[in-house]
């Protein structure tokens, strides 16, 4: 058995966005079957994203609202039954925080709609101390509508553990950031440009942290990403959509296999999964997995690379995948007790 947690949105802040979800759900895989059991839920407003801490003693999670309506970052201790504690809280002074991260005793998050990045060191007992610093992004992209100001949309932490980088959808870049003595500061030397009306939304990295995935939502793109001299430039960009594909492209998450031979993209409106092999610094498509749901938000593949599991916030839909020796997927599970699910964490 594998216990982890989901994240959901429990409102809508705006018509036509949210959901009807509990909170944080704790789940169990049968990792024999590929089954899930609701354990428990722990309440909370639109915890649309969750971090565990690196010894899976605490769980954080920001609430994904509107500036005026109060969002905050959330401390949980996480039982020996894996159900969920509640610590404390802190503001976020920005609007719509959709991502955050735990590390090197600090939680890392990204708002959305005012396109700033904050840093939240926590105490000895992993709750989260008021004196947050505060980063913003400036700038606009030729996208009229969805790059009108900058929005910050992940944090992601390269494995050296020392630079950070935010994708940001408003302004076409991969922001750079570095640890000094704690802290994090801004290293625009290393910011990373990506083209123009692409809309970068999340990024993964190879285990070395040589190359680095980044998956745009307003194209539908993956643009492979290579390191030299400390700075990440993009070396070629990929259709993640099929050729008679003639939606808008609303690509939502990627995750690279822990094999490192296999790249997952999801695609909101397709409703699919597009599957990739890795090959050195170029990639080369395997096809795509039709997901039968609505509103395919995120994915996570368990750490022994055997599941992938899918949620579609909108259908209520979570799906388990069984991953296959040549990266397909076959799917084994599917449960709509989990309702408006947006994030797996392991």
């Amino acid at each position: 058995m594998l216990t982890f947690f989901i994240g959901s949105y429990t409102e809508y802040p705006i018509p036509g966005f949210g959901g009807i979800g509990h909170g944080i759900y704790t789940v169990q895989l049968n990792t024999q079957t590929g089954e899930l059991k609701v354990l428990s839920s722990e309440p909370a407003r639109n915890p649309s994203y969750l971090a565990l801490s690196p010894d899976q003693e605490h769980l954080y999670c920001n609430t994904e609202l509107d500036g005026k309506d109060s969002p905050h970052v959330r401390a949980y201790k996480v039982r020996k039954d894996f159900s969920l504690e509640f610590l404390n809280e802190q503001p976020i002074a920005g609007g719509y925080p959709c991502h955050l991260v735990a590390h090197q005793n600090s939680i890392l998050v990204a708002c959305y709609a005012t396109g700033n990045v904050f840093q939240y060191p926590l105490d000895a007992s992993g709750k989260l101390l008021p004196k947050a610093k505060q980063y913003d992004h400036k700038g606009s992209s030729v996208n009229k509508v969805r790059q009108e100001a900058a929005h910050a949309h992940q944090v992601s932490v390269h494995p050296n553990g020392k630079d950070v980088y935010v994708c940001d959808l408003g302004i076409d870049r991969v922001k750079a950031y570095q640890f000094k003595d704690g802290d994090l500061v801004p290293n625009p030397a290393n910011d990373c440009k990506i083209p123009k009306g692409n809309g970068p939304r999340h990024m993964v990295f190879d285990r070395k942290g040589d190359f680095a995935y980044v998956i745009s939502e307003l194209t539908s793109t993956v643009s492979v990403l290579q390191r030299n001299e400390g700075v990440f430039e993009v070396i070629k960009t990929y259709p993640t959509l099929p050729k008679d594909y003639t939606g808008v492209p609303s690509a939502s998450a990627i995750r690279i296999h822990p094999n490192e031979k296999f790249l997952y993209v999801a695609n909101r409106k397709l409703e699919g999964l597009t599957i990739f092999r890795i090959k050195e610094n170029s990639l080369e498509l395997i096809g795509y997995q039709n997901t039968n749901g609505d509103e395919l938000r995120e994915f996570n593949i368990t750490p022994d690379g055997q599941w992938l599991i899918a949620c579609h916030q909108n259908s209520h839909d979570t799906v388990v995948y069984r991953i296959e020796e040549d990266g397909s997927l076959k799917e084994q599970y599917r449960t709509k007790e989990i309702l408006s699910p947006v994030c797996v964490v392991f």
